[in-house]
């Protein structure tokens, strides 16, 4: 079965960052969407806004700590997890999160419009986070894909300028 969920959308506030005890690291965001449409009978433009609860785990939660800010538009590629808990009142309670497997900065620090593409399984040939000393610049940067013979081979991230950008801010 399939359980992928991709988005492109931007931070209503700083990553939450923590870590357990093991030494994990544990990031949350929260990312909006949205989509706007006309309405057919009145022809005014409507918009509306989706809230998604994402979580970034290890060193994908670092550099999403590290480099993402409110306001920052990322590219986020995970799936849907469900959880269930019981509240105080012992009622069921349900939380509905993506975790993510690969995330992509569609803006760089200063806002100048660089990308950087992090995380990803390794396994499928997907993109390993750079180490702590590495920073995105204003030019597009982005760590190697790995194959099985453990070296590297270059690979551009996807392009997104003819993308039309729909968010609420």
């Amino acid at each position: 079965m399939l359980n992928k969920v991709m988005l492109i959308g931007r931070l209503g506030a700083d990553p939450e960052v923590r870590y357990l005890p093991s030494g994990s690291a544990v990031a949350t965001i929260r990312l909006a969407t949205s989509r706007r449409w006309k309405d057919k009978q009145t022809g005014e433009r409507k918009e509306e806004t989706e809230w998604h609860r994402v979580v970034f785990f290890n060193r994908l939660a670092e550099i999403a700590g590290e480099y993402l800010k409110k306001g920052s538009q990322a590219y986020v590629e995970g799936r849907i997890r469900t959880q269930k808990w019981q509240g105080q009142d012992g009622q069921d309670r349900y939380s509905t999160e993506i975790v993510a497997d690969s995330m992509n900065m569609l803006d760089s620090r200063s806002g100048s419009g660089g990308t950087a593409e992090f995380g990803g399984d390794q396994s499928q040939g997907g993109y390993s986070a750079p180490s702590s000393s590495s920073r995105p610049s204003n030019q597009a940067k982005q760590a190697a894909p790995k194959n099985d013979s453990g070296s590297s081979m270059p690979s551009a991230p996807p392009h997104y300028d003819d993308f039309d950008d729909d968010i609420p801010f």
